[in-house]
């Protein structure tokens, strides 16, 4: 999971990118409302932790911003100093999912981040997963198409699963690699293209059927379900 944080504390930042680290996560850093909200216009993330007290803006005016401005807002975790019930009352009507108070308890921590992303993204383990007309084999590395066997690489078949687990959420071109090869830097952006060309062709992912590819220009790609 790609995991957002917004604090101007180093300190804070290095230890929520060690904890979301442990947790097989990976974690973008920011110390301004700028350019927290720069990076979430042009990236998708799985869940976004905020501070409250900023230097160019205010924890609550970010997540009202990604509330109103994102199509798909993921969790929130809200971490302050604040303790007051009317500042957790607030924290929360802002639009935050969960709140956590400083000095951060470590424990407490990583359980809260794993609650908001399995709710968010309830794990699917099953070795068989259907989505309409489609059935994905996880063992067999192979999705059936109205009964129809398509055989799938190893990446075709995690970047097909990905998508439609993700139907009709953006995803942005580095979220879709890093899930699929992982934080591998000399995966070229064609490889992304070329695979996603291959879905489309092969599992007849297109307008006027049962799900389309779109490709959003400068973003990345959403899976599209269309009733018929």
């Amino acid at each position: 999971m790609r995991i957002a944080v917004l604090d101007d504390d180093r300190l804070q930042l290095e230890l929520m990118e060690r904890i979301a680290h442990e947790m097989g996560h990976t974690c973008s850093l920011h110390t301004t409302g700028q350019s927290f909200q720069q990076e979430l216009r042009r990236e998708t993330f799985d869940m976004l932790v905020v501070d409250w007290v900023l230097p160019d803006t205010s924890g609550p005016e970010v997540i009202q911003w990604a509330r109103t401005n994102l199509e798909h807002a993921p969790p929130i975790l809200f971490i302050t100093h604040r303790s007051e019930e009317s500042d957790i009352v607030e924290g929360l009507q802002c639009g935050a999912d969960d709140f956590m108070v400083k000095p951060l308890r470590l424990a407490e921590l990583k359980a809260r981040i794993h609650a908001l992303l399995r709710r968010a993204y309830p794990l699917c383990t099953d070795d068989v997963q259907r989505f309409g007309p489609y059935t994905f084999t996880r063992s067999a590395l192979t999705v059936a198409f109205e009964g129809q066997e398509v055989l799938l690489t190893h990446r075709e078949f995690a970047l097909a699963l990905l998508l439609f687990q993700n139907a009709g959420r953006l995803m942005s071109r580095d979220h879709l690699r890093e899930s699929v090869w992982g934080q591998n830097p000399d995966v070229l952006s064609r490889s992304l293209d070329t695979h996603v060309s291959r879905l489309r062709q092969v599992l007849q992912l297109r307008p006027g059927n049962h799900y389309s590819i779109a490709a959003v220009y400068g973003l990345g790609y959403r899976l599209d379900a269309h009733e018929n």
